[in-house]
This record gives C-alpha cells, structure tokens and sequence, in this order.
C-alpha cells in the first residue's frame, strides 16, 4: 500500500518534467513575438517653468531570439500617445504628445536554483518624442512643436520567480545610460521672427523598473519609466535671443498586459 503515494510522486514529476519540456522553462526567457498594450500616467516638468500632465495609452511589440547556451537578442517597440495639459505661460488642454520608442538588447539566462532565474542585458535604445503646443494658452502666449530624441544604454536585469504550475514573477530594474539627445523647437510657430533651433543635451540619467507576472502566453503588470535631463547647450534663435531646453524629468508610470506566441 506504501508504493502508491511513491509511484503517484514519481508519476507527478515525470508529468511535470514532460510538460517544462513541451513549454519550454518558465525561468528562461521566453522565444518569439510579443504583442500587447498599456495605460499610463504622465508628468514631464522643467522645474519653476512649465508642466505637461495626463494619461496615456499605447502599444507594445517585440521579438525575442534565444540560444540552447542560454544566450538572447531582443528588439522591442513602443507607441503611446496623449493628450496633455500644459501649465506655465497659462494653460493649455488636450495637448497632442507621442512617444516612439525601439531598442535591441542581448543578454543571457542563468539558473539559480530549481524556482530562481537571473537574466542580465544590455544594448541600445532610441527614444522619440513629438509635442505640437501650437496654439494659445490662456494667458494668450504662443505654443510651438517639440521634437527630442534621446539615444541611450539600457542596462539591466531580469529575475524570475516561479510560483507553482508555470506561474512566474518576473521584476525587473534598469538603468539607462543617456547618451546624446537632440530637441528641435520649431520656434517659428510662436513667431516668424524666430529661427527654428536645434539643440545639443550632453548630460542625463534614466531608469526603469517593472512588476510582471508571467504564464506561458499571457504577461501582465506594472512599471515605469523616469528620465532626468540636464540643460542643453545654447543657440541663437533670432530677434537677438538665444534658447535652451532647461533642465527637465519625465516620469511615467502604468499597467500592460502582452500575449506571446
């Protein structure tokens, strides 16, 4: 009677080993596309000058390659558009903001035991932001079109967690390691006078940090985004004015959900 319960253990194990084989390991990193979407809350401020806030949503895709050495590549995009409420120079609602984002990463997977997996990478990611304030505020000052472009090192790591039958959480921080950003204000919206100007930001930091839990196909949870950017460089923009983008952070904060297949 004593080798029932052993011959249901082993039973169980063999079933559960078959079923990691025909699935994959929920401790790796997952093989193939990924498509899904997300909601979010945005600030951007330049400290004692102006704001832009509100909700957001978007899109998200990626494909991810793997190799038997444990080894992986992944390309990741990102859309999400708002409409924003400026404060400053007045007010201004509904604000058109769209944010582009692509990166490629590589890393590799690691196990650290029988339910831990840790997951370091690193690689290139580029971020373009589209602003159009054109129009007036309530205080009757003019608004013009943003464009910025950030190139940046996104470092990070990756730990999952199983839970019990194939459900995992997976948390990850990053750090992101501002390289060069470029921002055009097209000046000449406010004031045919003004010249359209280009400036050059040297100096920056980013990070980002997000809480999934995982099953096969499906992943859900919640992150955020920060970035915190220094003064630019300084060009003239006509009528013997100059101009800079001041000093400004950007935090985003959401939920998203993906379907992996």
């Amino acid at each position: 009677m004593k080798k029932f319960p052993v011959a249901a253990s082993i039973f169980a194990a063999i079933f559960s080993a078959s079923a990691w084989a025909q699935e994959g390991n929920p401790l790796l990193t997952r093989r193939g596309f990924e498509v899904g979407g997300q909601l979010a809350h945005y600030h951007y401020e330049e400290p004692d000058f102006a704001k832009l806030i509100g909700n957001r949503g978007g899109l998200v895709g990626a494909y991810t390659y793997t190799r038997p050495s444990g080894m992986f590549f992944r390309g990741e995009g990102r859309g999400s558009y708002g409409r924003l409420k400026y404060q400053g120079s007045g007010t201004q609602d509904s604000v058109p903001d769209l944010i582009l984002e692509a990166r490629g990463v590589a890393g590799m997977d690691f196990l650290a035991g029988s339910s831990v997996s840790l997951s370091p990478y690193l690689g290139v990611g580029y971020r373009y932001l589209y602003n159009d304030a054109r129009g007036y505020t309530s205080t009757n000052a003019a608004g013009y079109q943003r464009y910025s472009n950030y190139l940046y090192a996104p470092v990070g790591l990756t730990t999952r967690i199983h839970l019990g039958d194939r459900w995992v959480l997976a948390p990850t921080v990053e750090a992101d390691i501002f390289m060069i950003g470029k921002q055009k204000s097209q000046l000449s919206d406010a004031n045919l006078g003004f010249n359209d100007v280009t400036n050059t930001q040297k100096r920056g930091t980013g990070h980002r940090a997000y809480l999934m839990i995982e099953k096969d196909h499906l992943a859900f949870g919640v992150w955020t985004h920060y970035w915190h950017i220094k003064d630019s460089d300084v060009q003239p923009a006509g009528l013997g004015q100059a101009a800079l983008e001041p000093e400004n952070w950007t935090r985003e904060s959401g939920i998203e959900i993906r379907y992996r297949f």
